[in-house]
């Protein structure tokens, strides 16, 4: 028998006998020969996503991100950062005082580099409308760093961690699920599994307040993929079963 936390989790349109109710809102199985239109696609340039049928978790094909030496997209040119990611396309943005599950799986292949360059390979980011909001940092992020895994959360120039593992993760699918609620007062939350393995069961502030910039009431946008400061070995992440839903409350 399944418990209501695990009931919860499930994504449904209607989680029929769970409390609250959930409403899947987008899902991406990475099925298609192209990626659909839940997705930005300029946040990576061309030739650093596949779509293959070699690694993958569930179904017959997941997505492929490469990213190599000098990769950068245009508003980036010049600087020292280095991306390929898949971004949440605007209409589907989480707003702020809802509540929210994620789910997502990421594999990192065994000859993943291990070393010290900065590095996140999930993430959500508060949309800041007028381009001046700072700190503009995640607020959420999952961090890989010489073979670290963090996931931290900041809404000040502090940035706090709130799980960290330094296990092997490599050649391993990790499925992850996150309940979320963005909120810039105390009821916020963050609670989180890896692989059904409760990871995070945070209460508090989630989102940056007007002082920093970024509007009332705030939205945000999930991206997953590679970025990171620039370094001269290339990096490959596998993307499957991507789900996002939305709780009554």
């Amino acid at each position: 028998m399944k418990t209501s936390l695990t009931c919860c989790f499930l994504i449904l349109v209607v989680a029929s006998g769970c409390n609250p109710q959930i409403v899947l809102e987008t899902s991406d199985g990475f099925e298609s020969n192209k990626l659909r239109d839940i997705w930005r696609s300029d946040k990576f340039l061309p030739g650093a996503l596949e779509i293959q049928s070699d690694i993958v978790k569930t179904g017959e094909s997941a997505v492929k991100i490469t990213l190599n030496p000098g990769d950068q997209i245009d508003e980036e040119k010049g600087t020292n950062l280095e991306r390929a990611e898949i971004m949440e396309a605007r209409k589907y943005m989480s707003v702020e005082d809802s509540v929210y599950l994620y789910e997502f799986s990421l594999f990192l292949p065994n000859d993943f580099p291990l070393v010290p360059t900065r590095l996140v390979i999930a993430q959500w980011k508060q949309n800041c409308k007028s381009g001046n909001c700072n700190p503009d940092n995640p607020v959420i992020a999952l961090r890989y760093v010489s073979g670290e895994l963090n996931i931290t959360l900041q809404t000040s120039p502090e940035k706090i961690v709130l799980y960290s593992r330094a296990d092997e993760i490599r050649n391993q699918w990790l499925n992850f699920r996150f309940k979320i609620r963005f909120s810039r007062q105390h009821l916020g939350l963050i609670f989180a599994t890896l692989n059904n393995q409760k990871i995070i069961d945070y209460s508090g502030i989630t989102a940056y307040i007007e002082n920093y910039g970024y509007p009332f009431p705030g939205q945000f946008y999930f991206k997953t993929g590679l970025y990171r400061d620039n370094m001269d070995q290339s990096m490959t992440i596998y993307i499957d079963d991507y789900k996002k839903s939305r709780l009554s409350r």
